[in-house]
C-alpha cells in the first residue's frame, strides 16, 4: 500500500470513518451501498447498477462495516465466504437482494468439500444475510456435508433474514453402518470457548426439500448463546426440522458445548420425516418415524412457544442422547402440536444409554390426535429418566390409540402434571395412560393410581375446527378459565399474540380465548 493511502487510512480511523483501501487505490466508505450484478466485473467502481460488481467474494473481500451489498436479480452459480465484520458503530456487513429482484445463489456443478456451503460465516460479527434464493448444492460422496449457509467459529450479532433454501442434499449410497449422509439447511456451530457464537437472529426463512441424512434443517449446536429462531417456516424434509444441540464435542470446552438461552418462536414446521431416509434403514420405508419437528438435544435455558408443528413423526422433543447429560431448562409454551406420526411432545432419553430430561416446563399447548401410526407414543412421550419437569394447562386429544401419554420408565422422579385438559375417543373410561409401566385404562383409574392431575378435566375441548387445524377453543369450551395462573411460566402472549391472562384466569391449551 502506499503511503498516501495509509496516512489516509489512519486518518479517516481518528475520525472514526470506516473505510476499506483496496490495492487498486480505491476508498470504499462505511455506510455506501454497492452492488453486484451477473453482468457486472470486479473491476468496475461497484457504487452504482451500472457499475455492479460480477462476484460476491469480491464485494465480501472489499466492504468495509456499515456497507449494504445489494446482489441484484440472476443467478450466482458461486459460493460466498464472508469473515470481515462489521461493527457496533459503523454498522453490520450487509448482502441482500436488490430491491424486488431474486437473486439465486445456485450451487449446481459446484463441489462440496467436507463441510461446504453456499453461504459461510466465519468469525464475523454484525452480519446480516437477507432475501435470498439459495439452492442446489449437492453430492452423492459420503463424508461431505454440503449446507445453504454455515456459520461457525466465534461471532456475534448476525442476522440471518428471509431466505429460501431449498435442495441441498446429499445422497451418498450408504455402507451397513449407514453414516456419512449428512448436510443441513442453515447450520450454526460454535466452535471456540469462551468466545461463543451469540446475539444470533435466524427470522423469516424457508428451508424446504432438503435431504439431510443424519443431520437436521436448521441447527444451533455448542457455544451458541443467546439465538432467536423465529417466524421460519420449515418443511418437506428428511430429517429434524430445528434442532438445539449440546454435548457434541462441538465446542472445545464441555463447559462451553451446550446452545442456550434461545427462543424458538412463531415457526411452522411440517411433514418432516425419516421414514424414507436410508440413515435410518436402507430398505424404504424404513418404519423409522423418529424425526422431531422442533428438538432439543442436549440444549438448555430456552424457550419454544407459538409454533405450528404438525404432519411430522414427533411434533417436539426434549431429551438428551448423551449419556449422564441432561436438557434443561427448556420451557414449551402455548404451541399447536397436531396430527404426528409418533408423538406430539417427548421427553427423556430414548432409552437407558441417554441423558435425562430435568427442570423443564411443558405449559398452555394444545396436542390433537398426534400418534396417527399407533405407535404408543400418545400425546406426550414420557421417556427414560425424567426429573422436577411440570406439565400443566395442556390440552391433549388422543388418536383412535386412545392413549394421552405413555411413560414406561421407571426412572421418572418429581415430575408434576396437573391442570390438564383431557379427551380421547373412547371418553373418560377407555381413555389410556400409561404410567411408570403400568397401563390404565379410565380417568379414574389413572388419576389414583399415578397421584397426577387432581385439578385436571376429562371433557371434550371443543375446538373450532381441528379437523382443519383450528385449534382454537369455541366460546363453550370449559377450557376456558381453567388453567393454573402461574406468572412464572405460563408467558405473556398466547399462539396468537394476545394476552395470556384474561378475564377471571388462564385458559388451557395455546389459545387464549378473549
Amino acid at each position: 500500500m502506499k503511503k498516501w493511502m495509509v496516512l489516509l487510512a489512519a486518518m479517516m480511523v481518528v475520525l472514526g470513518i470506516s473505510s476499506a483501501v483496496t490495492s487498486e487505490g480505491r476508498t470504499y466508505a462505511a455506510g455506501t451501498d454497492y452492488y453486484v450484478s451477473t453482468t457486472g466485473s470486479d473491476s468496475n467502481a461497484g457504487t452504482s447498477t451500472t457499475t455492479a460488481w460480477k462476484t460476491l467474494q469480491y464485494a465480501a473481500n472489499t466492504v468495509p462495516a456499515g456497507s449494504t451489498v445489494h446482489v441484484m436479480g440472476g443467478v450466482y452459480n458461486q459460493k460466498l465466504k464472508i469473515t470481515r465484520s462489521g461493527s457496533a458503530a459503523a454498522g453490520p456487513i450487509t448482502f441482500q437482494n436488490y430491491a424486488s429482484q431474486t437473486a439465486v445463489l445456485d450451487g449446481t456443478g459446484l463441489s462440496v468439500a467436507s463441510e461446504d456451503s453456499l453461504i459461510e460465516i466465519e468469525d464475523a460479527s454484525y452480519i446480516v444475510v437477507k432475501g435470498f434464493e439459495i439452492r442446489n448444492l449437492q453430492t452423492s460422496t459420503k463424508n461431505r456435508v454440503p449446507m445453504g449457509i454455515f456459520i461457525h467459529g466465534a461471532g456475534s450479532n448476525i442476522e440471518i433474514r428471509n431466505n429460501k433454501i431449498h435442495d441441498i442434499k446429499n445422497t451418498a449410497t450408504l455402507s451397513s453402518n449407514l453414516a456419512g449422509r449428512d448436510a443441513h439447511g442453515i447450520a450454526v456451530y460454535g466452535t471456540k470457548a469462551p468466545a461463543s457464537l451469540n446475539n444470533l437472529t435466524i427470522d423469516g426463512n424457508e428451508l424446504y426439500n432438503l435431504v439431510l441424512g443424519s443431520s437436521e434443517s436448521l441447527v444451533v449446536n455448542g457455544n451458541v448463546d443467546t439465538f432467536y429462531i423465529t417466524n421460519n417456516l420449515v418443511h418437506d424434509n428428511d430429517n429434524i426440522g430445528i434442532d438445539l444441540i449440546g454435548f457434541e464435542g462441538t465446542a472445545p470446552s464441555t463447559a462451553y458445548d451446550q446452545a442456550r438461552n434461545g427462543v424458538v418462536k412463531g415457526n411452522t414446521v411440517y411433514n418432516i420425516t425419516s421414514v424414507n431416509n436410508p440413515s435410518y434403514g436402507r430398505t424404504l420405508p424404513n418404519g423409522s418415524y423418529g424425526a422431531d419437528g422442533i428438538y432439543v438435544d442436549g440444549g438448555k435455558d430456552s424457550i419454544i412457544e407459538m409454533n405450528y408443528s404438525y404432519n411430522n413423526d414427533i411434533g417436539i422433543e426434549i431429551a438428551s442422547e448423551h449419556a449422564g447429560k441432561s436438557t434443561s431448562g427448556i420451557t414449551i409454551r402455548n404451541n399447536f402440536v397436531y396430527n404426528n406420526n409418533y408423538t406430539g411432545i417427548a421427553m427423556g432419553g430414548y432409552d437407558t444409554a441417554r441423558g435425562s430430561t430435568a427442570n423443564c416446563v411443558i405449559v398452555g399447548n394444545t396436542l390433537y390426535k398426534n400418534d396417527t401410526k399407533g405407535l404408543n407414543g400418545g400425546q406426550l412421550l414420557i421417556q427414560y429418566d425424567t426429573k422436577n419437569n411440570i406439565v400443566k394447562n395442556n390440552i391433549m386429544v388422543a388418536s383412535s390409540s386412545n392413549i394421552l401419554f405413555y411413560n414406561d420408565y421407571t426412572l421418572n422422579s418429581g415430575n408434576v402434571i396437573d391442570y390438564n385438559l383431557y379427551d380421547a375417543p373412547g371418553g373418560s373410561t377407555g381413555a389410556k395412560w400409561r404410567w411408570k409401566g403400568v397401563t390404565y385404562t379410565g380417568f379414574s383409574a389413572y388419576k389414583t393410581a399415578s397421584g397426577n392431575d387432581a385439578n385436571s378435566l376429562f371433557t371434550d375441548p371443543l375446538l373450532v375446527n381441528a379437523a382443519a387445524g383450528d385449534l382454537h377453543l369455541t366460546a363453550s369450551s370449559l377450557a376456558i378459565n381453567a388453567g393454573i395462573t402461574d406468572l412464572s411460566i405460563i408467558g405473556t402472549y398466547d399462539i396468537d399474540g394476545d394476552a395470556r391472562v384474561q378475564g377471571t384466569g388462564v385458559d388451557i391449551g395455546a389459545d387464549e380465548r378473549s
